[in-house]
């Protein structure tokens, strides 16, 4: 006749083999359930990353097309400030002539009138 207590401790061996089962088994769905969640967390990662990247280089080429259009507009500045700076230099020099030519009639004037005066 068995023993109460071999029959316990026989069906408490198969209670703890179950329950080393289950344990392992929920082990497992959780390694699973991590590594599922891993795998998105980094699909998420990879994908921001890719994102960020797209973000960057439309902003470098939107910089590109900004300087290059600042770089035009300077060009041009510089251009019509050359253009500006020889029409001053020429304008100098017609002030300078007409200067020297009021002073030349002045003095013919001077010269008339203190000739009619004696």
């Amino acid at each position: 006749m068995a023993s109460p207590s071999g029959t316990s401790s026989g069906s408490s061996q198969l209670l703890n083999s179950g329950s080393e089962e289950d344990l392992q088994a929920v082990m497992d769905q959780k390694k699973r359930k991590r590594m599922i969640s891993n795998r998105e967390s980094a699909r998420r990662s990879r994908m921001r990353k890719q994102k960020q990247l797209a973000d960057l280089t439309a902003e470098a080429m939107q910089l590109r097309r900004e300087n290059d259009q600042a770089f035009t507009v300077l060009n041009l500045t510089t251009q019509d400030y050359s253009v500006v700076e020889a029409e001053n230099s020429v304008l100098r020099a017609q002030a300078m002539e007409l200067t020297y030519r009021l002073l030349s009639l002045s003095e013919i004037v001077d010269y008339l009138n203190g000739t009619l005066v004696v």
